[in-house]
């Protein structure tokens, strides 16, 4: 049993979690008939802990398969070189609850959180959808949730946070809850904060893309492996994209060939700005 493998899938887990996890290895080792619970029980377990029971009676064709891979391994690849957005644990493509597929990162522990953290956090979450755009040339439903998710991201950092430029050091946070059902700023600024918010997440967008693009063919290769494998570990996108270089553990090796990644600033300023979801009823 490979311990240290184990420990790697179980960020954040507190004692509890782990006994929890013990025991529904346990019982899954059980149903299966084994005298002794094994590696592949504990990663079942995990994966029913995190991510709820598999649907295994879920009918998914070939094409929304494919779809799903490359959504999942464009949110992994962008992940693994932006030197700010949290890095993989795990992605897998196997339906479970409420998603079609889902992947696991190990977020930095930060008391702050800088423009640029912010900027690395909403491209990886956009990685999904610009896989699609760039492989199928369309785009689908299953970016729900990463939309949601940046587009919170990207209305704290114009209104809350005072990080950006054309509102200047601003925050319209009440923390005392007066003006829950007023807006604190006129129309006029409420323009300006939605345009600000839209071009933001715009070069995010437009950023991924670029990225996905240099990295293409190993955007390919990762899907192909998680089409096949129906899981990828971080094992995996070592041997094809190669260590981090901002992973504390290892030393930065300056003669690393790799595709240029464009910075923050500089996709904001050309375009002037991870689970798969089921499309959810209107």
């Amino acid at each position: 049993m490979d311990v240290d493998f184990l420990s790697k899938q179980t960020p954040g887990f507190s004692g509890a979690d782990i006994a929890n996890l013990r025991n529904e290895a346990a019982l899954i080792a059980a149903r299966k008939d084994k005298k002794k619970v094994g590696k592949q029980d504990f990663l079942d377990a995990v994966d029913r802990i995190v991510g709820g029971l598999e649907k295994k009676n879920k009918i998914i064709t070939k094409d929304e398969k494919k779809t799903i891979a490359f959504h999942e391994s464009g949110h992994a690849t962008i992940s693994w070189l932006l030197q700010y957005a949290s890095p993989l644990v795990k992605v897998t493509i196997v339906p479970r609850g409420q998603s079609l597929g889902a992947a696991w990162y190990l977020p930095e522990e930060r008391s702050i959180t800088t423009t640029e953290q912010f900027l690395d956090q909403m491209c990886s979450a956009l990685g999904g959808r610009a896989a699609e755009e760039l492989m199928f040339g369309k785009i689908s439903t299953g970016a729900l949730s990463d939309l949601e998710k940046v587009t919170k991201q990207a209305y704290a950092m114009v209104s809350i946070y005072g990080l950006n430029k054309r509102l200047g050091n601003i925050s319209y946070y009440d923390s005392q809850g007066r003006d829950m059902f007023t807006k604190p700023y006129s129309d006029d600024t409420a323009k300006i904060i939605d345009e600000e918010v839209s071009e933001l997440i715009e070069s995010q967008y437009q950023r991924a893309l670029e990225i996905l693009t240099n990295h293409k063919e190993k955007l390919i290769q990762l899907a192909d492996k998680l089409l096949t494998d129906e899981v990828i570990f971080k094992e995996n996108l070592e041997e094809i994209f190669g260590k981090r270089p901002w992973d504390p553990s290892e030393e930065m090796k300056s003669n690393t060939e790799t595709a240029p990644i464009p910075s923050p600033s500089e996709s904001t300023e050309e375009a002037s700005a991870s689970t798969t979801t089921e499309e959810e009823p209107t």
